[in-house]
């Protein structure tokens, strides 16, 4: 008997939607293609100069994979990331990110086409499609960088090695790359660099992170304020600095604008590791809700072990008050009874007459 798969519920929905949404999609442009040009199903797929009467589009354009070939890497993608993911936050935390990393970034995409049309006067803008799972690989690999900064991904049986943390650089490039080409769309691009930025922006001040047990803190904190999820750590080390130099400029705009709030003493000192969990330690996110766990059951065996050994602990006695010693002594001059009373003989009759 083969082994069941254990999916998670969200990302289960994912996976039927994707397959149901590319299928029909298929469908649907097998049975009105004509052999001239591209169909578009513009109440599937988001088309900026379509879809604005179809709004559910926003959402489900992202579902939406239009070969075999982006197909199966975004099933690939959801399956493995998205398992991995709501195990590691919860699937209502799951759901919050994936609406973050996936409608932002088409509704970037929607603007920047219009935009360009605009500049341009150029109709082709707002016909081209903005489909396709790009903002939730984008997404998942920075997701993957904060939770494993320090993991090296080995490939070809060790010839190339790269560290988490660069491999959504290396995919945005791989992106632009095809983009350039007839298999990718100017749209997918722009998705996944919109994507890129608003999936790090929310992990990096806005998502809720997790207090450490051993501290007494607040259990609300947002954001990730760790050296090691820095914007400058996904570039290569001869471009940090300058990298480091541009998001604090922005940044700081950013905080003056009250967009985003800036960090607090207590945000500083977990990042450091002093109050919380630094996010970037060895492991996974599961082996650090194990590590929670144990140390919650360690704290109640220890209240149970005290409160057991009160209840079964044997009272001592009450303290004894100490004094002097007293002793009774016969007191002189004390009159008994018989004494009081005076002495009594009694004689019967009978042997008194046997006397006379």
């Amino acid at each position: 008997m083969p082994p069941r798969l254990n999916i998670p519920p969200i990302t289960r929905i994912l996976l039927i939607l994707l397959a149901f949404n590319s299928l029909l999609s298929a469908a649907i442009r097998y049975r009105q293609w004509n052999g001239e040009g591209e169909l578009l199903v513009p109440y599937l797929v988001l088309v900026p100069q379509l879809s604005l009467i179809y709004p559910w589009t926003f959402v489900t354009t992202t579902l939406v994979e239009n070969n075999v070939f982006t197909f199966a890497i975004g099933a690939i993608t959801v399956f493995y990331g998205g398992r991995y993911l709501e195990r590691a936050w919860s699937s209502r935390e799951f759901v919050k990110f994936l609406v973050v990393g996936t409608l932002v970034p088409n509704l970037m995409a929607f603007v920047m086409l219009v935009a360009m049309f605009a500049v341009t006067g150029n109709v082709e803008w707002t016909l081209t499609s903005i489909n396709g799972t790009i903002p939730l690989q984008i997404a998942f690999l920075v997701a993957f960088s904060q939770l494993l900064p320090s993991h090296t991904v080995t490939l070809f049986k060790g010839i190339i090695s790269l560290r988490v943390p660069r491999l959504p650089l290396l995919h945005t490039l791989l992106v632009l790359a095809l983009s350039l080409t007839p298999l990718l769309s100017t749209a997918s691009f722009i998705l996944v660099t919109t994507g890129f930025l608003t999936s790090w922006t929310y992990l990096r001040f806005y998502k809720h992170t997790f207090a450490d047990l051993e501290t007494a803190q607040p259990s609300t904190l947002r954001g990730d304020s760790s050296e090691t999820f820095a914007f400058a750590e996904f570039f290569p080390e001869p471009v940090k600095p300058f990298v480091a130099g541009v998001s604090s400029q922005v940044y700081n705009t950013l905080v003056t604008l009250k967009i985003c709030a800036p960090f607090s003493h207590t945000d500083l000192s977990t990042s450091r590791g002093e109050s919380t969990v630094q996010r970037g330690t060895p492991g996974s996110a599961r082996a650090e809700a194990e590590r929670r766990r144990a140390l919650a059951l360690k704290a109640l065996d220890q209240r149970l072990q005290v409160a057991t050994a009160a209840a079964t602990m044997p009272k001592p006695p009450p303290p004894t008050v100490a004094g002097p010693s007293v002793q009774i002594q016969p007191q002189p001059n004390v009159q008994t009874p018989e004494t009081m009373l005076g002495e009594t003989n009694y004689v019967p009759e009978r042997e008194e007459e046997g006397k006379n």
